[in-house]
């Protein structure tokens, strides 16, 4: 069935309609698809347009289809057009001349949006719940860690001494970045584009404010030309999206260094490793790697839908068909990597005294020890100076700054004493870093309830 076919005089050939059908991927929005014909029926009997006894009958032989797509009695058609002609044509099929009253006042252009305005709406919870599930385990792990010593980096280079917790909870401001980007996404989409038409609105009376009230928009699109031909709401899902999959690539890299034998400051769960077909020994962080390289596949869906708009003259064209498959492909995958990744860190084994050792190497308390003479009086240049020779004296001895004799100290600056021993303590170091943002062990504990509180989430019991 062809909801255009009035106007021509052969039939579609079967290589169009395979080409041009849509029905394999935008049938996942047949249950908004239904809602919002319902809506719309509503208004058409609300406003006199139809009768009320056509629209009763049509709401009701829509949730009929529903009801059976649901419990399997009817099959989606994969031969129809798209979901849309589907659900038309299987509701004329029951009602006859009544189920062709549904499409009165409304073209599949401003149907199309709608309908994938209510899935999205329904996508962006799921991910956002997903992504407070993993700052849930974030936190728990960070607590448990706040006083975990292990070097912090640069260019993957041993800097200062911090703590696990503290490094843990980086993240987790990623994914508050997140969510807040997925919220302001949400508002924005959350305009209903039913009613415009097929880009010039209709001449019936309707009620858009009516039909939104019922499908809970907060407002309806103003212009019908863009109503019909805006997808800003996909590219902004898509791109917040695409930033969450760069926070988990990073998180996974590390993860993947963390747990390789050159680091061990974690050990994957057997459950969420693979081993080697040819290596007995082999234990491979396959599903952190899977994420890192899924995020290519995100992005690639990103720069599917901006190419896709960005030369199309308004209103609606075919090309916006392809939204579906990119968009569908980013929120799928984004949720598979959150619903494998999640569980993964919550079962991690934490190494501390392998983080303690790694700590404990590359003179990452350098900063400390020319603050230690700063806190005497010396000028921080001078300080930093005087450390960057203790480090060379310490090559050269191979001692570290724990282990060299206080009159090496002595030589290069005379103002040491025994206490540099205590100033350069790893502990010591991460621990006393505690201004707002700092790697403190308080400031850890402090940062997690916050991190909760805002993704509303408890602390375990």
């Amino acid at each position: 069935m062809q909801l255009w076919k009035g106007r021509f005089q052969k039939a579609l050939s079967k290589t169009t309609n395979d080409f041009n059908s849509s029905i394999s991927f935008d049938s996942r929005m047949y249950k908004e698809d239904i809602e919002g014909s319902i809506a719309h029926s509503a208004m058409l009997g609300k406003c006199g347009i139809i009768s009320q006894s056509e629209a009763d009958a049509i709401g009701q032989g829509l949730k009929d289809i529903l009801a059976d797509i649901e419990n399997g009695t009817l099959t989606i058609d994969p031969e129809a057009e798209d979901i849309h002609t589907f659900i038309e044509g299987e509701l004329t099929a029951r009602l006859g001349d009544t189920g062709k009253r549904l499409h009165t006042a409304r073209s599949r252009n401003d149907q199309v949006a709608v309908d994938i305005k209510l899935y999205l709406k329904k996508q962006v919870d799921e991910v956002s719940s997903l992504v407070k599930g993993l700052a849930e385990v974030i936190c728990n792990k960070a607590y448990e860690n706040a006083e975990t010593v292990m070097p912090g980096y640069t260019h993957l280079q041993r800097a200062q001494p911090i703590t696990f917790g503290h490094h843990l909870l980086a993240y987790a401001e990623m994914l508050l970045r997140d969510l807040s980007r997925l919220d302001d996404c949400k508002k924005r989409m959350d305009v209903m584009p039913l009613g415009s038409g097929a880009l010039a609105c209709t001449t019936y009376p309707i009620d858009r404010m009516y039909t939104a009230s019922l499908l809970d928009f907060a407002d309806v699109t103003h212009n019908s030309l863009d109503g019909v031909s805006d997808r800003d709401f996909c590219i902004e899902f898509a791109s917040a999206l695409s930033i969450i999959m760069v926070h988990l690539s990073r998180f996974s890299e590390e993860i993947i260094l963390w747990c390789s034998h050159e680091f061990k400051f974690i050990e994957l769960d057997d459950a969420f490793s693979t081993g080697s077909s040819i290596m007995p020994q082999k234990k491979n962080p396959d599903i952190a790697e899977l994420v890192r390289g899924k995020s290519g596949r995100v992005f690639g869906d990103l720069t599917t839908l901006l190419t896709v708009m960005k030369g199309i003259a308004l209103a609606y064209n075919k090309d916006m068909q392809e939204d579906k498959e990119a968009i569908f492909d980013a929120v799928d995958t984004v949720k598979m990597c959150l619903t494998a990744f999640t569980p993964m860190l919550d079962t991690m084994t934490v190494l501390p005294q392998n983080m303690r050792k790694a700590a404990a190497g590359g003179f990452i308390n350098a900063t400390d020890c020319a603050d230690y003479l700063v806190k005497k009086g010396l000028p921080f240049r001078d300080a930093y100076k005087a450390t960057g020779e203790l480090v060379a004296k310490c090559l050269e001895l191979d001692l570290t700054l724990e282990t060299l004799p206080l009159e090496e100290y002595k030589k290069i600056c005379d103002i040491f004493d025994e206490g540099v021993y205590t100033a350069i303590g790893l502990e010591k170091c991460a621990y006393e870093r505690s201004p707002i943002g700092g790697p403190n062990p308080d400031n850890v504990r402090r940062e997690v309830e916050r991190v909760r509180a805002m993704c509303n989430v408890q602390k375990p019991k």
